[in-house]
């Protein structure tokens, strides 16, 4: 067997899928933070416990210990932040966007990246109003997407509405413990 074979047959056995864009950075940044004319990235360093106390809430730790928020500004008014949360599946990776209002709300969650086999999962569970039931979660709150939309789309839509919670989650208690406590 040559090598380009020896590699389809390895991916297939991988179930590696390449990943697609659904929403470009720039954009969800735009979309999350309206209003804002400045931007800014805030990283957060988490220390060896606040890593351990991190994944103890949510099964999960940034990658290299770093939690980044990009921040929205008008002047000097905040209009609010958002982090961009990667949640590894059995299908590849996911990325959700979730931004927050000055006041430690969501604002809005958008699904950035899939892979090719998740896209039309996620288009499914986006068009049966997923990430409407992420609005005004704060820290602490637990989300709800996937049984808000259980009846209303396909088991694989219900599984990927499943995972984007997860990033909602991760999102919430990273911004809950580590941005909050340090703006």
């Amino acid at each position: 067997m040559n090598l380009p074979m020896r590699l389809v047959a390895i991916a297939a056995l991988l179930h590696i899928t390449p990943a697609v864009v659904l929403v470009k950075r720039p954009d969800a940044v735009q979309a999350l933070l309206p209003g804002a004319d400045a931007y800014f990235a805030r990283e957060v360093h988490l220390s060896t416990p606040d890593a351990h106390r991190l994944h103890k809430a949510v099964d999960w730790s940034p990658e290299d210990g770093v939690l980044t928020f990009y921040v929205g500004r008008t002047g000097s008014a905040a209009v609010g932040a958002l982090e961009f949360v990667r949640v590894d599946t059995p299908h590849g990776p996911l990325e959700v966007a979730v931004g927050f209002t000055p006041q430690g709300t969501v604002r809005g969650v958008l699904v950035t990246r899939a892979t090719v086999e998740m896209k039309p999962w996620v288009l499914e569970a986006v068009g049966a109003g997923l990430t409407n039931h992420y609005r005004q979660l704060k820290p602490g709150d637990a989300p709800n997407g996937a049984a808000a939309i259980a009846g209303q789309a396909g088991d694989l839509a219900e599984y990927i509405a499943g995972e984007v919670d997860k990033g909602v989650a991760r999102a919430l208690a990273a911004y809950g413990g580590f941005y909050r406590g340090s703006a």
